[in-house]
């Protein structure tokens, strides 16, 4: 009989999937190489998972747990417009740091047809993000930061696009070259990071009619 595994080795067995789903995608990532990263069986995973695709969600669930804590804990108090755009954006340069197959993972499910779900992916990811910019928007209107004359929804399209391109470029092999291409840094020669934030905070404040 296997043993039961604890809430940390379930973690990590979710944390090595995410990385090589990342890696390789859901078509060429085996419950094997997962069973082989994690340092447990193949048995052990399909105690827990009925297969790879079930796995797949789990890891999907995981991960957006941990984007609406993280979504969460940058609005979080009273932070004003400003400050929760600066946490939003220093979030996503450091989070690629130590979550690369996050980035990679929520990337490639982007490129999926609606045959692969799709329409069911973004409802679910795109749901916390949207909400999350809901209440960050209301906030600031009510304090006067934000116009009331500023469509909401359409803003926080807007707001998250560029959020979610700025976070690719620290997580993903195309977006980081092309970040480098625009900047004009040469071949892998590393983006001036802070930089970067303090330019997309000006810019994203500069939009919402914050200028100080």
């Amino acid at each position: 009989m296997l043993k039961k595994l604890t809430k940390a080795q379930q973690d990590s067995i979710l944390e090595h999937a995410i990385e090589e789903f990342g890696d390789k995608g859901l078509s060429k990532t085996t419950v094997s190489s997962i069973a082989a990263a994690s340092g447990v069986s193949v048995g052990v995973i399909y105690k827990y998972y009925k297969n790879k695709e079930d796995l797949f969600q789990a890891c999907l669930n995981y991960s957006m747990e941990m984007l609406g804590r993280v979504l969460e804990e940058a609005i979080r108090d009273s932070a004003s417009f400003r400050e929760a755009v600066e946490r939003l954006v220093h979030v996503c340069r450091i989070f690629p740091e130590s979550h690369k197959g996050y980035i990679r993972m929520y990337h490639a499910i982007t490129m999926k047809s609606a045959a692969d779900h799709a329409v069911d992916f973004a409802k679910k990811i795109e749901t916390i993000s949207a909400r999350t910019y809901e209440t960050m928007f209301s906030k600031a209107k009510a304090a006067g930061e934000l116009s009331a004359e500023i469509d909401s929804h359409a803003f926080a399209f807007f707001f998250d696009n560029l959020l979610m391109m700025f976070h690719f470029s620290f997580g993903c092999d195309y977006y980081e070259e092309r970040l480098r291409i625009f900047l004009n840094c040469g071949d892998g020669a590393p983006p001036d990071g802070d930089g970067l934030e303090h330019a997309l905070v000006t810019f994203l404040c500069a939009a919402a009619g914050i200028r100080s």
